[in-house]
């Protein structure tokens, strides 16, 4: 256990004495922030007028805000919580070049032990800036229309800390046989151009086809954004039946925007989603570990 602290102590210094690393995990989801707020934003509140116009509602200013608020930030927190990951884990690639991890390799430390150790340090650094991100997006959420409670806001961050835990897993994983630099960052490119897509960050899963959305409800990153969405937009929801809102309405807006997801036709519930979640965590995990094992005692 020592050992372990010791590791993850290092390795956490070193990120954060990078200052181009940290800077640029850091900004990452501000920038993600300001692009969805001023691009996104418009594309949201026409779609969720146009759809509650069409039932013949008429929705306050102040919801409909909440409305985008709550998917413009369940969006960026699900892609950042991977993304960020990826960026804070190429310090495992970096020791590599410098020859440090061969160094960590001929101490009398564990292969399992050193991969918890990169896995514990990236996960401590990742969520340091996402909940930063979190705090920042709830900011924003505040000014759009506030509908959370103290629970929602708990709920947001719970599912934040499962989503880093997933991302970093998913980030050692990807990032372990990488050698260099410039495979590091083309790595980090395709994740953070592909992934907000897959998990139905950028568009509900909803208006894919039939057949895509079969094969992206294998995916956890799916659950995770699903579970952002419910929490950021639950006491919208809410709102909307206190109003007299109907309930055809009400639950045709959670199936466009993924609040309610399917799996085969079948409704995924809330703690399915977090047994998916958290069962992918630690196959990943697990997966990694075995990996550095392997691959160490290969080495030596």
């Amino acid at each position: 256990m020592t050992k372990l602290a010791a590791l993850v102590k290092r390795n956490t210094k070193l990120f954060f004495k990078d200052k181009g690393m940290f800077f640029t995990s850091l900004i990452t989801p501000l920038i993600l922030l300001v692009l969805y707020g001023t691009f996104l934003s418009n594309v949201y509140e026409e779609s969720f007028r146009s759809a509650l116009e069409a039932f013949g509602t008429t929705v306050p200013d102040k919801l409909i805000g909440g409305c985008v608020g709550g998917e413009l930030v369940s969006s960026l927190l699900a892609v950042s919580c991977v993304t960020v990951a990826f960026c804070s884990n190429l310090l495992m690639v970096q020791d590599k070049i410098s020859g440090a991890r061969h160094d960590i390799m001929i101490s009398p430390v564990g292969n399992g032990t050193i991969a918890l150790g990169y896995y514990a340090a990236t996960l401590v650094s990742t969520l340091l800036v996402c909940f930063v991100a979190t705090g920042v997006c709830l900011a924003y959420m505040a000014n759009v229309g506030w509908y959370l409670t103290a629970s929602d806001v708990l709920c947001i961050f719970l599912d934040v800390f499962l989503l880093v835990m997933f991302g970093t897993a998913l980030s050692s994983c990807v990032n372990f046989p990488l050698s260099t630099n410039g495979q590091g960052t083309a790595v980090g490119t395709i994740v953070s151009a592909g992934y907000g897509f897959i998990c139905g960050a950028y568009m509900p899963i909803s208006q894919f086809s039939e057949g895509v959305q079969k094969v992206v409800s294998f995916l956890p990153g799916t659950y995770g954004t699903s579970l952002l969405r419910n929490h950021t937009l639950r006491g919208v929801f809410e709102e909307m039946e206190s109003q007299g809102f109907p309930q055809e309405v009400v639950e045709a807006i959670k199936d466009s925007v993924d609040c309610n997801l399917y799996f085969f036709d079948n409704k995924v519930e809330m703690s399915t989603m977090y047994a998916v979640l958290i069962g992918a965590v630690a196959v990943l995990i697990g997966a990694y570990v075995l990996i550095n094992v392997v691959w160490g005692s290969k080495q030596k």
